[in-house]
């Protein structure tokens, strides 16, 4: 047991002989009227390196594979998802038994977001830790979620408490992680990893955003944020590197129009499969 030890083992990502069998008990149940089979984690230990677009399209590359697939915004405060794929904010709609019910994208993925509860896509969600993982919660327990076989949370970045939330009171079966070829990869990987290890959630590999751009001439991969480290980071720590996303600006207008499930992206496919796998 750390010194700094507060008992409070919910809040707590650390794995102590004060711990019991009680840790199961964090799970948060879904509503009896929910169905949810697997549960994918985004993360990444520092923001702008794309994971609602990785999010995005494993949930489409799913999607396209025959699968119900949904989408849990868990960034509450820098919610891009329902941008990506063209939903607005026109409310969330309730059942009878009061159930949120989330949005459907154009080929039926289904999406729940803070944004979809705003009066206005910019109205600024300025609120404290603890009621952020609170809306977290509330987006998994009280909405209906119908046959969903893959549910993709696109995590806020970092450690913090919306993480600790998704990986203690949801079954999350693995986790995808997503960085970028700057030099500080090792470090934001790193930091990934070792919050993972420490919750017992397991790694499916590592997405490499804006890997490279491909000359429309003759075909070379440009390294524009130098060469990447994802293999030796991808050896150091155990895990298989799933997919390297190129630059393309076909990419970045389809999310700005939002038309995200229309993107073509042979580069997920192993990704996919390892999701498959599970």
């Amino acid at each position: 047991m750390s010194e700094t030890c507060t008992h409070d083992c919910s809040s707590c990502g650390e794995s102590c002989s004060s711990r019991t069998q009680e840790q199961t008990s964090f799970l948060e149940p879904l509503n009896p009227a929910s169905t949810v089979k697997k549960v994918i984690g985004i993360v990444s230990g520092k923001g702008g390196v794309g994971k609602s677009l990785v999010t995005s399209m494993l949930a489409v590359k799913m999607r396209n594979k025959g699968y119900k697939t949904a989408i849990l915004d868990a960034d509450i405060t820098g919610p891009s998802i329902p941008k990506a794929f063209g939903l607005t904010n026109q409310g969330i709609g309730m059942t009878k038994e009061n159930l949120m019910i989330p949005a459907t994208t154009a080929t039926g993925i289904e999406v729940m977001s803070a944004n979809l509860l705003l009066d206005n896509d910019t109205d600024p969600v300025i609120w404290r830790g603890p009621v952020i993982a609170g809306a977290v919660k509330q987006f998994w327990q009280e909405a209906l979620w119908q046959d969903v076989d893959y549910m993709f949370v696109d995590m806020p970045p970092g450690t913090g408490d919306v993480p600790l939330t998704v990986f203690q009171s949801l079954p999350v079966n693995g986790i995808v992680i997503v960085t970028s070829p700057q030099e500080l990869v090792s470090m934001i990987v790193a930091k990934a990893v070792n919050m993972a290890e420490k919750m017992n959630i397991p790694i499916i590999g590592l997405v490499e955003n804006m890997s490279y751009l491909e000359c429309p001439d003759c075909g070379k991969k440009i390294s524009v944020f130098g060469e990447s480290h994802i293999d030796q980071v991808a050896e150091e720590h155990g895990i298989p590197v799933l997919a390297r996303i190129p630059i393309k600006p076909e990419i970045a207008g389809a999310v700005d129009e939002g038309t995200v499930e229309y993107v073509d992206s042979p580069w997920m496919e192993q990704a996919a499969k390892a999701i498959e796998d599970l």
